[in-house]
């Protein structure tokens, strides 16, 4: 008998204990306020529509991306050659010649450097 004892009050200890806190860690019920209507919108009255902004296209941008396919033309990273090439043919105005070297042609694209202070044109 006294070896059914002990686990037979443990488990009603234990199922006790557990009924009792959920009935004390629950909370009170909430009620659920009444839908509310929104106000419809004010009408609006329509202004005279935006002029579009004029775009110029880039002259340099047909000479950066056809000296920059030169230029990139044996690089390992295609795209990043591209990509970093246009910037700096962009802000400098020229890219040197061949696919390697010559940096001396174009003195700024020779003297950027990227933030790590390596150079930045490739």
């Amino acid at each position: 008998m006294k070896q059914l004892a002990y686990p037979t009050l443990l488990l009603v200890s234990l199922l006790l204990s557990s009924s009792f806190l959920q009935t004390t860690q629950a909370g009170p019920t909430v009620t659920a306020a009444p839908p509310t209507v929104p106000a419809p919108p004010k009408p609006t009255k329509p202004g005279p529509p935006a002029p579009p902004t004029p775009t110029k296209p880039d002259p340099m941008e047909g000479f950066c991306d056809s000296k920059c396919e030169v230029r990139c033309s044996n690089a390992g990273m295609h795209d990043r050659c591209i990509k970093y090439c246009g910037i700096c043919c962009k802000q400098c105005k020229c890219v040197p010649s061949g696919t390697y070297g010559n940096k001396s042609e174009c003195p700024c694209y020779r003297d950027k450097l990227s933030s790590q202070g390596k150079p930045k044109c490739p």
